[in-house]
C-alpha cells in the first residue's frame, strides 16, 4: 500500500477522535492538506505521531476527516464490498429496511434504504460521491435490485461543497407505486418524495402505539403519509385524525387510507396553530395523541429554542388528553439527548399538574445502528406515556 498523506492533531487539542469518535474537525489539526487531497483517503495521527486511523478528507468541510478504519485501508471496490457485506449481515431480511447507516456501517456519508426491489441511496460526503459509480456497481452486484435511485438532494451536501441531483442508475424515471409495509399498502414516490420516500425508523413504533388505540379517539400530529394513523385505525380506533402542514403528505395519507379501506381523516394544518386555536377548548378530548415532529434542533445552537418548542407542543397535547390518556412523543433531533427530553417531559408534567407515567421507551431500530463512541449516530428517541 502506498504511503498516505497524514493529518496531525494540534498538541493542545483534545478531540473526541482520541476517544474513538470517527470525526476530526478543521480546528483540531495543525495544518490542512492541499485541496488535491479533498475526497481522498488520508491518515490521521495524534501529536506523538501515533496512528488514529485512516479516513476520508475534505478541506471544504468543517469535518475534515471521517474515519474509515483504525488500520490502513484503501477506499476501493473491495473495501466497499466488504463494508456492504458486513452491513447486510447485520440486517434482518425484510421488504423495507435500512441497509446502510453512514459511519455506523463504516461508510461515512452513505445511507441506503431498501423498498422491495428498489434501493434508495443518499451520498453526503465528497469521497463517496467520487466513488458513486463503484458503489452503485457493488450494490447491484450484491442485491440485484431492479433500480437504484440516488437521492442526492439533502441540504447537508452543501456542507461538503456538493451539488444537488436526483437520478436513477438506469437513467429512466422511477414511477410511484404501491408497496406493502407491515401489513398496509403505501403509495411511495421514492424519486420525488421526502428524504428516501418513507420513514423506516418509526416502523416499530407504529405497532407499539396501535396497541393503545382500540376504541379511542386518536390524533396523529405531524402525520406525514399517515402510518401511525393507519395503524391506529386498523387496530380499531373509533376516530382518527392526522395533521400535517405539507399538502402532498396529506394527499398521500388520504390515498393510503382509501387503499387500505380504513377510516381516518386527514387535514392540512400547522400543528402548533391547531393546538393554539381557542376553539379546541370546547372539543372532545383525545384518548391517544402522537407527536412525531421533524427535527426542531438542526444544530447545537438551535437547541435552546427547540427545547421550548418541544415543551410547548407536548404541554398542549397533554392538556388535550382524557384522564389516563396516552401520549406518544418523539424527537429526531440528534442534538437533543435523552436527559433533555426527560427534562422537557418533567416540566410538562409539572405545568399540566398531571402525572406522566412511562409505559414504553422508544429508540431507533436495529437497522439504524448506534455507535457507542458517536452520539450523532443516535437521533431518534421518545416515550409512550400515560397522563394520569
Amino acid at each position: 500500500m502506498a504511503v498516505q498523506p497524514a493529518l496531525k492533531l494540534k498538541p493542545n487539542a483534545r478531540p473526541r477522535a482520541l476517544a474513538g469518535h470517527p470525526w476530526v474537525f478543521a480546528n483540531e489539526v495543525e495544518v490542512l492538506l492541499p485541496p488535491e487531497h479533498d475526497g481522498e483517503v488520508v491518515e490521521c495521527r495524534d501529536r506523538t505521531g501515533r496512528l488514529i486511523g485512516t479516513g476520508i478528507y475534505n478541506s471544504r468541510s468543517q469535518i475534515v476527516w471521517r474515519r474509515l478504519s483504525r488500520d490502513r485501508v484503501t477506499l476501493d471496490a473491495a473495501y466497499l464490498r466488504g463494508a456492504l457485506e458486513r452491513a447486510l449481515a447485520r440486517r434482518v431480511p425484510e421488504t423495507a429496511r435500512r441497509l446502510v447507516w453512514s459511519e455506523s456501517d463504516d461508510l461515512p456519508g452513505v445511507v441506503v434504504d431498501q423498498f422491495g426491489d428498489t434501493l434508495v441511496v443518499q451520498v453526503q460526503t465528497l469521497a463517496m460521491e467520487k466513488r458513486t459509480t463503484v458503489l452503485s456497481d457493488v450494490l447491484a452486484e450484491l442485491l440485484k435490485p431492479a433500480e437504484i435511485i440516488f437521492r442526492n438532494d439533502a441540504p447537508i451536501r452543501r456542507l461538503e461543497g456538493l451539488p444537488f441531483a436526483v437520478q436513477t442508475r438506469s437513467g429512466q424515471p422511477w414511477e410511484p407505486r404501491w408497496l406493502r409495509i407491515d401489513g398496509l399498502d403505501y403509495w411511495l414516490d421514492l424519486q420525488g418524495g421526502q428524504k428516501t420516500g418513507f420513514y423506516l425508523d418509526q416502523r416499530g413504533q407504529h405497532a407499539a402505539v396501535a396497541k393503545y388505540c382500540r376504541g379511542g379517539r386518536v390524533l396523529d400530529a405531524f402525520c406525514n403519509q399517515g402510518a401511525f394513523a393507519l395503524q391506529a385505525a386498523r387496530a380499531g380506533a373509533a376516530e382518527v385524525l392526522g395533521l400535517d402542514s405539507a399538502e402532498d403528505a396529506i394527499a398521500a395519507a388520504r390515498r393510503n387510507a382509501e387503499r387500505n379501506e380504513v377510516t381516518a381523516e386527514f387535514a392540512v394544518a400547522n400543528v402548533f396553530d391547531w393546538f393554539n386555536d381557542p376553539g379546541r377548548s370546547v372539543e372532545p378530548l383525545w384518548d391517544v395523541i402522537i407527536l412525531d415532529p421533524p427535527p426542531f434542533a438542526k444544530s447545537r445552537s438551535a437547541l435552546e429554542g427547540a427545547l421550548r418548542g418541544y415543551k410547548e407542543i407536548n404541554l398542549r397535547a397533554v392538556k388535550r388528553l382524557v384522564p389516563d390518556g396516552v401520549l406518544a412523543t418523539y424527537t429526531c433531533s440528534h442534538h437533543m439527548q435523552d436527559a433533555e427530553l426527560r427534562q422537557v417531559l418533567a416540566e410538562v408534567a409539572a405545568d399540566s399538574r398531571r402525572k406522566l407515567r412511562v409505559l414504553e421507551w422508544a429508540h431507533q431500530p436495529s437497522d439504524h445502528p448506534v455507535l457507542a463512541t458517536m452520539s450523532e449516530s443516535e437521533y431518534l428517541r421518545g416515550y409512550i406515556l400515560r397522563a394520569e
